[in-house]
């Protein structure tokens, strides 16, 4: 923060200016911060130009027509200031507009004392979390998101009487644009305590409006085979994938020590490959998400289409989710598409969703898996073979209920063997082929077209599984598959 702070002060100096929100709401909590909001009696974009030319290569952009908003952010994005102008005619009129009082504190910016008039600090300390005025969720109703938001990520407790005005304005969420949503949840499900602002997000009747396929599966129950509603099951997937990405990320020492039983789980089947994983994990994705946020994505939306495809098998009472995979990836890419995510982040979603049975399915198949099967899965699974192997392990742990043990012993003894192929897999690619279609098509006397496509298909099953190697052995056995 100290370049960006320097930069504004040097542009604004002699200007009646006010740094607010969330950089002093951070120092006062002992957080770093890279992001500065600061609030100009004048023209902002003028300000924003200043701050620009001050910190050197800086971009300087308008933010938002409406509010007249405008953004400074660092060329290697390790900062940004975004510039607003003073609303209603004084400062105490401005920060009574903002949504929380812990966002509502304010310092000249050249520095000095706080200016506090609606008792942020005192919150703070209180570790309260409480509307600005009583109209704070009238103005927005995105505000009910983000008291769960910033619940979560400061851990702050919500005042009675602000969760009692955001439950009343949890409808008017629907008036808000879906990247805005999509925006709060992101960080919601991203945060370390992503289940208390699930949970924090159900008691303000949100999920309802802005995810009521997760709402949906509340008391939606399952198989002998399962220990909770789908609901329920949902959550305890989530919180595995969170601790999946925990244990890859810790100390091989630190796992040892631990007394979690979910945690000596998961490192049987990450094992050496841990920083591997670790690393895959934390790539960007899309829309601002890493692969391991993504992963939670796929967690929450795996059994979403349950409800769509419960059934009663008459001959002895089984519940079954029969294409539950199929019509769950179709409906997580149209949530997704909903709330205005991009492509990639719907196909990877969707990927993780249509993939997420197809190991458990090998458990039951003879063990140790043939090559060409393990090819098989890898060929199906790509390019999330990685990532949707590390969610049938989540998957399995919270699927405790008849015949649990045997069967997540199997299922993590698969899933370690898997894992080190899927990792190979992503790290090589597929096998290159021996031979091209063309020239195969020309060896065989056939047409190019989907045949060939067929044949090439098969030929890479089979070098996978070590039964080829040449040209000659491939060109040899198309022929025996013709």
């Amino acid at each position: 923060m100290a370049d960006a702070l320097h930069a504004a002060r040097a542009a604004l100096a002699g200007r009646t200016a006010w740094l607010v929100g969330g950089a002093i709401r951070d120092r006062a909590l002992g957080r770093a911060t890279s992001d500065l909001d600061v609030v100009v009696d004048g023209d902002p974009s003028e300000a924003a130009r200043a701050i620009a030319r001050a910190a050197g290569r800086a971009a300087c952009f308008a933010l938002s027509e409406e509010f007249g908003a405008w953004r400074v952010s660092a060329r290697d994005a390790s900062w940004q200031i975004d510039v607003e102008a003073l609303r209603d005619g004084s400062l105490e009129a401005d920060l009574a507009l903002r949504d929380f009082t812990v966002n509502a504190i304010a310092e000249p910016i050249g520095g000095g004392e706080p200016i506090d008039p609606l008792g942020g600090l005192r919150d703070l300390a209180a570790r309260r979390l409480r509307m600005a005025t009583p109209g704070a969720f009238a103005q927005d109703p995105l505000r009910v998101l983000r008291l769960a938001r910033i619940a979560v990520e400061l851990d702050l407790q919500g005042e009675p009487d602000t969760m009692r005005m955001a439950r009343e304005h949890a409808g008017q969420l629907r008036r808000c644009s879906p990247e805005r949503v999509f925006a709060e949840l992101r960080r919601i499900v991203a945060a370390p305590r992503a289940l208390g602002g699930l949970q924090l997000m159900d008691e303000l009747a949100a999920t309802a409006v802005v995810l009521p396929e997760l709402a949906a599966l509340r008391g939606v129950e399952q198989s002998r085979y399962h220990h909770a509603d789908v609901y329920g099951h949902t959550l305890e997937v989530l919180a595995r994938t969170i601790a999946l990405g925990d244990v890859a990320g810790r100390e091989p020492s630190s796992v040892v020590r631990s007394s979690d039983a979910d945690a000596h789980e998961i490192e049987s089947v990450l094992g050496e490959r841990r920083a591997t994983v670790a690393a895959l994990l934390d790539e960007p994705l899309a829309d601002g998400m890493t692969r391991g946020e993504a992963l939670r994505w796929g967690a929450l939306l795996h059994d979403a289409a349950k409800p769509l495809t419960r059934s009663v098998r008459p001959e002895d009472g089984r519940v079954t989710f029969v294409g539950h995979d199929e019509r769950g990836a179709a409906l997580a890419r149209e949530l997704l598409g909903r709330l205005r995510a991009s492509e990639r982040l719907r196909a990877h979603v969707a990927a993780l969703v249509r993939h997420h049975l197809l190991l458990g399915f090998l458990v039951h198949a003879p063990q140790p898996l043939s090559r060409r099967t393990v090819f098989g899965y890898l060929s199906a699974c790509s390019p999330v073979a990685v990532d949707v192997t590390l969610l049938s392990v989540a998957d399995r742990l919270a699927t405790r209920g008849d015949r649990a043990q045997e069967a997540i012993r199997a299922h993590l003894a698969l899933a370690a063997q898997m894992l080190a192929d899927a990792l190979r897999w992503r790290a090589d690619g597929p096998p290159k082929p021996l031979v091209r279609g063309d020239e195969l098509a020309r060896e065989l006397g056939i047409e190019t077209g989907p045949r060939v496509g067929a044949l090439l298909a098969q030929l890479s099953e089979a070098q996978y599984a070590g039964e080829i190697a040449t040209r000659e052995q491939a060109v040899a056995h198309a022929r025996t598959l013709l």
